[in-house]
């Protein structure tokens, strides 16, 4: 599986977490707290394989740098805000309002990645460097997910 059916994939999955999460009522306390568990386990294995695999091989190519810089970026407000959601009571208004936040922003940070920063790194890679890159992220992948299952 080349790197970008991946991230596309894990994109999709957390799309169908987020509407999912979205759904839900102030009073739903325990279907918050399951799908947010979901969510972070989902959005912890996608950061940790871009951040480790997918953007060390384009933050020093000139054509992809900037844009790779502000996905770290953008994946460092979404740590904050998901530790703060954590402390917070899932039933709680101010977690319904940061949760709408969180959402704003991933979504636009998966707008970003697959409309600006996959194309050009389609074109940095080449599709054997995309092959690569995608087994080593599902291998990674596959690790994580044995290691926290325990």
């Amino acid at each position: 599986m080349n790197a970008f059916t991946l991230l596309k994939a894990d994109h999709k999955k957390v799309a169908g977490i987020l509407e999912k999460i979205d759904e839900t009522t102030e009073r739903g306390v325990k279907t918050r707290e399951e799908l947010f568990t979901q969510l972070k386990t989902e959005l912890d294995t996608h950061t940790r394989i871009e951040e480790t695999i997918f953007y060390p091989a384009l933050k020093d190519v000139d054509e992809t740098r900037d844009i790779t810089l502000e996905a770290y970026e953008e994946h460092n407000v979404v740590k904050t805000l998901l530790g703060e959601l954590e402390s917070l009571g899932k039933g709680e208004e101010e977690w319904t309002a940061k949760f709408a936040v969180l959402k704003e922003n991933i979504e636009h940070h998966v707008e970003e990645e697959e409309g600006e920063m996959f194309p050009k790194a389609r074109k940095v890679l080449g599709e054997d460097g995309a092959e690569t890159l995608g087994t080593r992220m599902e291998k990674a992948k596959g690790e994580q997910k044995a290691a926290a299952a325990g």
